[in-house]
C-alpha cells in the first residue's frame, strides 16, 4: 500500500514507519520537524526507496495537496498533533493551529483527493489493491483516512470503570480540548461527507525515541544522571500504559481490518499509579546499571550518585487539571479485529530502560540543546 503518514517523525508516527516499512509499504513520512520531530529516529530508513520525509506543515492547504497529487496515498494515517500537556498549558495557541486548523485542512484536502479518487483511477488503470484480504468492487473504497487521537478526551475515572468508545468526551486541559475538536472534526467528515474515516483513543504511550519531557524518559534520564526525579503531587494518578511498538501495530490492524465510521480503543492493559511506575523504572534501571557500570559515573552531574534511584525521587506541585485515572476498555478491537498488546506489566519498560542505555546518541543531542529536563507547565498566563 501507498500510506501517508504524517507526524512520523515524532514518537509514536516514528515507530509506526518504521512498522510500515518493515511491512513492505511505500510511506510518505510528512512532518514540521518541531522540537518534537527527529529525523534522527529515522536515520536507518536513509536512502530506503519505500520511505520519503517532507518536511511540511500540515496547515499549509497548497502543501497538502500537492503532497496528495503527487503520492496518490491508497490510505492516510494522521498522527501529526501537538501533544504534551504541559506545553498547552504554556501555550494553548500552538495547539489549537496543529491539531484543530491543520486537521481540518487534511481532512479537506483528502476529501477533495477521495473524490477525484474514481476518475484519476480510472484514466491511470490503476489495479485494486486488497483490503482484509478482498479486492474492492469500488476502486475508491479501499481509500481509508486513519485518525489518531489519545484516551485523555475523555476526562477523568474514578476508582471503578473503563473508558469505551461510547464514554462522553470531558477533556480538561487545553492539549486534550484540542484533541477532542479534532476527534469531533473527523468523525463529522465521515458523516455529513462520506470520508471513509476510522478513528482511534489510545492510553499512555512509551518506549523508543520518545522525546525526553515525557515522564517515563525524564524518570530514566534524570535517575542515570543522579539528579532529583520529580513526581507530581503524590504520585498517585492512574495511567493505563501502551508499549508504542503495541501501538503500532494496533494502528496498521485498526486502518487494514477496521470498518470506515468506526472507533476502536487501543490500550494497554497496564494500569500503574505514577509513584509504582517510577519505582519500577528506578529498579529496572538499578538491574541495568549493574550490568553496565561504567553509564554509574558517566552522566552524573552531582560528585556522587545515591546508591539506589529511589532515593533520589521528588514530591512536587501537581499540574494544574491533573486527572486523576485514565483506563481503557480495548475489548472492541480484540474481538473484531484481533490484536491485543505483547508487552506485559514489566516487559516492554524493562525495554525501554535498555534502548536509552543503548541509543546514548540520540538523546544527548536534544539534551545538547534548548532543552534541559527541566519541568514546564506552570505558566499563570
Amino acid at each position: 500500500m501507498k500510506i501517508l503518514v504524517t507526524g512520523g517523525a515524532g514518537f509514536i508516527g516514528s515507530n509506526l514507519v518504521h512498522l510500515l516499512v518493515s511491512k513492505g509499504h511505500q510511506v510518505l513520512n510528512i512532518d514540521k520537524l518541531t522540537y518534537a520531530g527527529n529525523p534522527r529516529s529515522l536515520a536507518d530508513l536513509e536512502g530506503n526507496p519505500n520511505h520519503q520525509l517532507l518536511q511540511a506543515d500540515i496547515c499549509d492547504p497548497e502543501a497538502m495537496r500537492k503532497a496528495f497529487a503527487d503520492f496518490r496515498p491508497d490510505w492516510v494515517m494522521h498522527l501529526a498533533a501537538e501533544s504534551h500537556v504541559d506545553r498547552s498549558i504554556d501555550g494553548p495557541g500552538e495547539f489549537i493551529q496543529t491539531n484543530i486548523l491543520g486537521t481540518y485542512v487534511l481532512l479537506q484536502t483528502a476529501l477533495e483527493y477521495w473524490r477525484g479518487l474514481g476518475d484519476q483511477r480510472s484514466e491511470a488503470g490503476d489495479q485494486r489493491p486488497e483490503v482484509g484480504g478482498q479486492r474492492s468492487e469500488d476502486i475508491t473504497s479501499f481509500f481509508r483516512f486513519l485518525h489518531v487521537s489519545t484516551d485523555e478526551v475523555y476526562g477523568s475515572l474514578g476508582e471503578q470503570g473503563l473508558f469505551t468508545e461510547k464514554t462522553p468526551y470531558d477533556p480538561h486541559s487545553p492539549y486534550s480540548a484540542s484533541k477532542a475538536a479534532s476527534d469531533h472534526l473527523a468523525r463529522a467528515w465521515r458523516d455529513t461527507y462520506g470520508l471513509p474515516m476510522i478513528v482511534t483513543n489510545c492510553s499512555n504511550n512509551y518506549g523508543p525515541f520518545q522525546f525526553p519531557e515525557k515522564l517515563i524518559p525524564v524518570v530514566i534520564l534524570k535517575a542515570l544522571r543522579g539528579e532529583r526525579i520529580p513526581v507530581y503531587g503524590k504520585g498517585e494518578n492512574i495511567r493505563d500504559w501502551l508499549y508504542v511498538e503495541d501501538h503500532a501495530e494496533a494502528l496498521l490492524t485498526a486502518i487494514s481490518k477496521g470498518k470506515p465510521g468506526e472507533t476502536y480503543n487501543i490500550g494497554g492493559n497496564n494500569e500503574m499509579r505514577n509513584i509504582d511506575l517510577v519505582r519500577l523504572l528506578c529498579r529496572l534501571l538499578d538491574d541495568a546499571l549493574v550490568k553496565r557500570p561504567e553509564l554509574r559515573t558517566k552522566h552524573l552531574t552531582s560528585d556522587l550518585r545515591p546508591p539506589t534511584s529511589e532515593s533520589l525521587i521528588t514530591f512536587v506541585t501537581d499540574r494544574p487539571g491533573h486527572d486523576l485515572r485514565y483506563a481503557i476498555d480495548a475489548t472492541k478491537i480484540k474481538n473484531e479485529l484481533g490484536w491485543e498488546p505483547k508487552q506485559d506489566h514489566e516487559s516492554g519498560f524493562r525495554k525501554t530502560v535498555e534502548w536509552y542505555l543503548e541509543n546514548e546518541a540520540w538523546w544527548q543531542n536534544i539534551l545538547d540543546g534548548s532543552y534541559q529536563l527541566e519541568r514546564i507547565g506552570l505558566s499563570e498566563k
